[in-house]
């Protein structure tokens, strides 16, 4: 089956471009398609393209906020298991809270944190997290 069938989206870009994309990648912690899943994402909130003008004040608007999100420090764990996923449910408890995390359409992990931590993480369904897994133990993350 041809890679278009598959989903596949394929396009070129300049030296320059590929290099600004692994930079962000290597900052960020995530993956080509992770960066690009996000950005086609993102496009939902558009409900119309916007004009020129509105193109123009979008760039001055906005570069604070890219180059702020490039220069954050990012999350440094010694665990090697790190998934990304989106929170699908928080169950609070007096002491404990249950999350899961959506990893991919249909796989989910669960894990027992306190219930502070889930307050201090601020999980609340739809938002990106992570699960880090250490030997038996599932760690919620949250950048």
């Amino acid at each position: 089956m041809p890679r278009k069938e598959q989903g596949w989206v394929t396009f070129q870009t300049s030296e320059d471009e590929q290099k600004i994309l692994e930079k962000f990648c290597e900052q960020s912690q995530r993956t080509k398609t992770e960066i690009l899943r996000e950005l086609v994402r993102s496009l939902n909130q558009h409900s119309s393209p916007p004009t020129q003008h509105q193109k123009q004040e979008d760039s001055y608007a906005k570069k604070p906020e890219i180059e702020s999100s490039i220069q954050k420090k990012s999350l440094k764990v010694s665990s090697r298991n790190i998934l990304k996923g989106v929170v699908k449910r928080v169950v609070y408890g007096a002491v404990n809270s249950e999350v899961t995390l959506e990893i991919i359409h249909k796989v989910e992990l669960t894990s027992i944190i306190t219930r502070a931590s889930a307050e201090e993480l601020e999980l609340s369904e739809g938002k990106e997290a992570y699960a880090i897994i250490k030997s038996n133990d599932i760690v919620i993350a949250r950048e």
